[in-house]
């Protein structure tokens, strides 16, 4: 059983990746967040009590489930009605936020990279990002748990609901999709 504690370190200690996790997939702050804070809460009223070393697993898959009902409750939204706001463009710096461009190197230190490399290697991190957006949905979920969150293919089917040799498969076939579609546009390891 967790104690109070061991629940509350563990949050800690996932909520970040919880969040560029969740973020990747619905590409919304405020979505993002609230997907995270579900996960939590979940996790906590309803599994609260479980040993500290099943609580990875269950947040993984709770976290998923959490990420799937949001983009059912948009599909049903979207199909019932039409926001005006979605046809605006956003104006503030904040709305063009692109995860692997925050993370793709140093800001704080200086760099001898000249303009032109960092505007390639943008692009590039660009065009991987859009290969990674457009594999199914269940491959992409694979492909991020495995080499995104660095889960093994054990965790990442007990956090899918399916069976290892699945996980195996997805990954392949996104890796697969991936590999080819990068070579197309020319980007090679």
């Amino acid at each position: 059983m967790a104690t109070e504690q061991e629940l509350s370190d563990f949050l800690q200690s996932v909520e970040k990746r919880a969040f560029k996790r969740s973020l990747y997939h619905v590409r919304d702050e405020e979505a993002a967040l609230d997907i995270v804070q579900d996960s939590m809460l979940k996790l906590a009223q309803h599994y609260g009590d479980k040993p500290a070393n099943e609580l990875p697993m269950l947040f993984q898959r709770i976290l998923s489930n959490c990420t799937l009902d949001w983009f059912r409750r948009q599909k049903t939204r979207n199909a019932l009605f039409s926001n005006l706001s979605d046809f605006e463009r956003a104006h503030d710096d904040d709305a063009d936020f692109d995860l692997l461009e925050a993370y793709a190197g140093p800001h704080n230190e200086e760099s001898a990279e000249s303009a032109e490399d960092e505007v390639r290697r943008a692009q590039i991190l660009q065009e991987i990002e859009d290969e990674i957006a457009a594999l199914p949905a269940r491959q992409r979920e694979a492909f991020l748990m495995r080499y995104w969150e660095e889960m093994d293919v054990t965790e990442t089917a007990a956090a899918m609901g399916c069976s290892e040799s699945s996980v195996k498969q997805h990954c392949f076939r996104a890796v697969q999709k991936l590999s080819k579609a990068l070579k197309a546009k020319g980007i090679t390891p």
